[in-house]
């Protein structure tokens, strides 16, 4: 039994079904859990903004006090530090005479590349790295095919899976956690100390359609009610796709992207919901969404890199794309002239949160109406999005703009089709567009057609409280 081992928990911040730090746990006398917060990752990208933003910052800080909180339960602690990873964890494992690092098994290249630092500096060291699977509701080990071999289309993917392919159950939250008799656990930095101005700590907008609040038991708090104390899931496959409120989706994706709830323990519940309650096309249909998760985490683990460039997965048919940065802006503030777009574009700004429905209509206006390049438009939505998760992002991304293993050439969406069939009264556009309240719905999608009288009428003056479109929206 190695004396004492040294836990980097990443996104994966959680105790239950954690099959890596309760393998550590059972393995070593002193186990000594650690997360570090990397300012590489809180510094600004080229665009100008940063790479991880105000709000998703806010949910991971959450997210580690609360695992810190819950640790200590267990009689021991998080040791938090700020610093790259790769040089921290070395000196501690050094400190603390560590036998092995434990961690979770991540895919996307930034990660991999501090793992392979890392893992040098342990080398001098004599300490060997412990990975676990376990992002995904299916184990990568038990696919029916190679991850070479991973089928271009998710129908494919999904029916060869369900076909075969075992869930394996939950595993325990350790008992207790037994530390060292000396450490400093240290306090989960504030936002200053991660370079953020005072600007920038921007409070969420109470009009969002949740609190998202960071954290294992805020996670599973949202999974019991939206399950079993508000029955949502009845009906999930009939409003997933709404737009407005709190209950039109699960909107477990935030705690899923940090590891705060294993998609394993929903796939559980979800059962024990078909077993006890009821089983339909709603509770399959949540499942369903957990396997296009997986399948995006497993096109990233097979294309690597690829998925971050403008060509995508189909470099013999890169496109030429426009690198307009006012054009851009317009689209980031939500001022394209376009509702249906704009809306979305200024929830996503005020709350760091879009649907689902949102998010592929502002990513076919930008990189098909306005062909823009469709990377700074994923990079916004990392900086942004609450519940970013690396693999979805960029996998999605590709998908709608047409660059990905999507078996059609032009993953088009056309916006007014859209507008009027999931915003048929324009509820959504008024709410997030208060400058357009007094349009009646048969006029608010197409508000640009509005005549002289019709906007004074309306109290809405086009090029002035509200932009003209951006592009000729009608061709």
């Amino acid at each position: 039994m190695a004396n004492r081992i040294l836990y980097w928990f990443r996104n994966d911040l959680r105790l239950h079904d954690n099959k890596g730090f309760l393998k550590a746990t059972q393995k070593a006398d002193e186990v000594i859990p650690v997360f570090v917060f990397d300012p590489r990752v809180f510094e600004k990208t080229p665009l100008g903004f940063r790479k991880i933003g105000a709000y998703r910052t806010r949910f991971i800080q959450e997210s580690v006090a609360a695992l810190q909180a819950l640790l200590r339960e267990k009689g021991g602690d998080l040791l938090v530090r700020i610093g790259e990873p790769e040089r921290i964890l070395a000196e501690i494992a050094e400190k603390y005479d560590i036998a092995e690092l434990h961690l979770s098994k991540e895919i996307a290249q930034e990660e991999t590349d501090v793992e392979s630092s890392l893992s040098k500096r342990l080398k001098t060291l004599n300490v060997d790295m412990v990975f676990t699977w376990m992002s995904t509701l299916y184990h990568v080990r038990d696919l029916p095919f190679g991850i070479n071999k991973l089928p271009d289309v998710f129908t494919d993917f999904r029916k060869e899976v369900e076909k075969s392919t075992p869930v394996h159950p939950t595993v325990p939250t350790p008992e207790r956690v037994n530390l060292p008799n000396e450490y400093e656990a240290g306090e989960v930095p504030g936002f200053t100390e991660l370079g953020f101005s005072e600007e920038e700590i921007n409070v969420p907008d109470s009009r969002g359609v949740l609190d998202f609040k960071g954290g294992e038991t805020a996670g599973l708090q949202r999974l019991h009610s939206y399950l079993w104390e508000d029955d949502h899931l009845s009906t999930y496959k009939e409003t997933r796709d709404g737009m407005l409120g709190a209950s039109y989706s699960s909107k477990f994706s935030a705690w899923l992207a940090q590891g705060c709830i294993s998609p394993r323990q929903i796939y559980e519940e979800v059962k024990r919901y078909e077993a006890e309650r009821m089983a339909n096309d709603s509770t399959y249909w949540l499942i369903f969404e957990l396997l296009w998760r997986d399948y995006f985490h497993f096109v990233m683990l097979r294309w690597g890199t690829r998925l971050f460039k403008p060509s995508g997965l189909k470099l013999d048919k890169a496109r030429a794309w426009q690198h307009d940065r006012a054009l851009f802006e317009k689209w980031k503030e939500g001022k394209t002239g376009v509702p249906f777009v704009d809306a979305n574009m200024r929830e996503l700004a005020a709350t760091g949160f879009m649907s689902n429905r949102g998010r592929q209509n502002v990513a076919s206006f930008l990189a098909h109406d306005l062909g823009i390049d469709w990377t700074w438009g994923a990079a916004w939505f990392e900086s942004l999005l609450i519940d970013y998760d690396v693999s979805s992002n960029w996998g999605n991304w590709n998908y709608v703009a047409g660059v990905g293993n999507d078996p059609r050439e032009n993953r088009y969406f056309n916006l007014y089709t859209q507008a009027i069939h999931y915003d048929e009264n324009g509820d959504y556009v008024r709410y997030w567009l208060p400058e357009l309240a007094k349009v009646p719905a048969e006029k608010i999608h197409k508000v640009w057609q509005l005549t002289p009288e019709e906007q004074q009428a309306y109290g809405v003056v086009l090029g002035e409280e509200y932009p003209l479109p951006i592009v000729e929206i009608e061709k």
